[in-house]
């Protein structure tokens, strides 16, 4: 693969194959990362790509787009059957454009709505200030309880009762624990409020069974798609039937142009992955291993947020070890594990240091990673953090990655 990149462009070609020998070399322990199959790499690299076509299936902007058609019908449909949607969009390119897609369909400039707060576990685009969700719409925020560090639903209860939303938006991007969606939506009923679920984190556990199904009582549910669904990075919104037109028109003309049809392919061969019953045990796996991974920390002296996980990722509060996340996610690099710095509940240290790191198991499990070399990573990390001893955690991480291979069907790049 690639031999006509490196022969046109060895500057791309040698950047690339050092990212190739990073990921290799590499523990991959950002939760919201993942490995993709082959076909699903395949499909985003296509002719596809090629072809414009704004519009929808049958309805395009633009001739020669039969094709096309099939295959996004065939994505929309895949998609609606894991998840038992009435209604699917493929097309937004990201999630934070699938968020502003539902936000551009039902609200106005200035409109009431409810998000988890940034640094208890929320994301950009439920409403923090940076984000064009928290400049153009009245964001109030929920967060989690002081003592458990799960979500506050006394007081999810209170401000909604207070500010009246027009829509509450639930879902995180670092929050360890089931998210009860049946609970957001008697608030929101209560209220008289839409509900928004953002699952990206948790897609493939919904997809697998192993967390209640968003879709089953919220109006609107975005994802991407690239998460714990194992496909290539790209965005999409299920609906009720009553909201498919509003969200079409938003996504297009809305706010985006021509969909990324090579993408859409792409998401359709992860669509058909999740489908398989490989993919269900795949993902119970993920759990399991978060779940060991986990405890293994605790024992080591690690106070996890909420102490401990219901999913795919843990949140480590490093205040007892008298590291910033900052300092954290640099030293555990130098010993070939990548995890992202991170927040944690009411933290005094800010975004740009925090005092937590997020871990997940998402990619390394991909790889065939087990319970036995979840106990191979906890220690690691510990040799790091704890006895700031690099080396022998480096040692263990390179045993543990020559072990299991990236892409071993054959050399990506010679």
């Amino acid at each position: 693969m690639f031999e006509n990149l490196k022969k046109m462009d060895q500057e791309i070609y040698a950047s690339m194959r050092k990212e190739l020998t990073r990921q290799q070399r590499n523990i991959e322990l950002i939760a919201s990362e993942n490995i993709v199959s082959l076909p699903v790499m395949e499909t985003m690299g296509s002719h596809l790509t090629n072809k414009y076509a704004e519009g929808y299936s049958g309805k395009r902007y633009y001739g020669g787009c039969e094709y096309i058609d099939e295959i996004e019908t065939i994505a929309i449909e895949r998609l609606k059957k894991i998840f038992g949607a009435e209604h699917a969009n493929v097309q937004p390119h990201s999630g934070a454009n699938a968020n502003l897609g539902v936000y551009f369909a039902m609200l106005k400039p200035g409109d009431v709505v409810m998000g988890m707060n940034l640094s208890q576990g929320g994301h950009l685009t439920h409403g923090a200030k940076v984000s064009i969700s928290g400049q153009y719409f009245d964001f109030h925020e929920y967060g989690v309880t002081t003592d458990g560090g799960t979500i506050d639903f006394d007081n999810v209860r209170k401000v909604a009762h207070e500010v009246k939303p027009k829509m509450i938006v639930a879902g995180a991007s670092a929050y360890p624990r089931e998210i009860d969606f049946k609970i957001f939506k008697e608030i929101a009923d209560e209220v008289g409020a839409l509900l928004m679920v953002d699952m990206a984190h948790i897609a493939g556990l919904v997809a697998a069974d192993l967390h209640q199904n968003p879709c089953e009582v919220a109006d609107f549910v975005t994802t991407t798609t690239h998460k714990t669904l194992r496909g290539p990075r790209g965005g999409a919104i299920l609906c009720k039937e009553e909201y498919a037109k509003a969200i079409d028109k938003a996504i297009f003309p809305g706010i985006q142009g021509g969909p990324l049809e090579h993408i859409i392919a792409s998401k359709a061969v992860c669509f058909k992955e999740a489908l398989s019953d490989e993919f269900k045990d795949y993902q119970k796996q993920v759990v399991k291993n978060a779940k060991v991974l986990a405890e293994e920390l605790k024992n080591r002296g690690f106070d996890l947020v909420s102490g401990g996980t219901d999913n795919h990722l843990v949140l480590l509060d490093l205040t007892n070890k008298n590291i910033t996340g900052k300092e954290a996610e640099k030293r555990l690099d130098e010993a070939y594990i990548t995890v992202n710095k991170n927040t944690i509940p009411f933290d005094p240290n800010g975004p740009f240091v925090t005092s937590g790191v997020r871990i997940g198991t998402p990619a390394v499990t991909t790889r065939g990673m087990k319970e036995e070399d979840m106990i191979v990573i906890a220690e690691a990390i510990d040799l790091c953090i704890t006895n700031n001893d690099e080396a022998n955690a480096q040692r263990l991480v390179v045993g543990l990655t020559e072990k299991y291979p990236l892409y071993n069907e054959y050399n990506l790049m010679d």
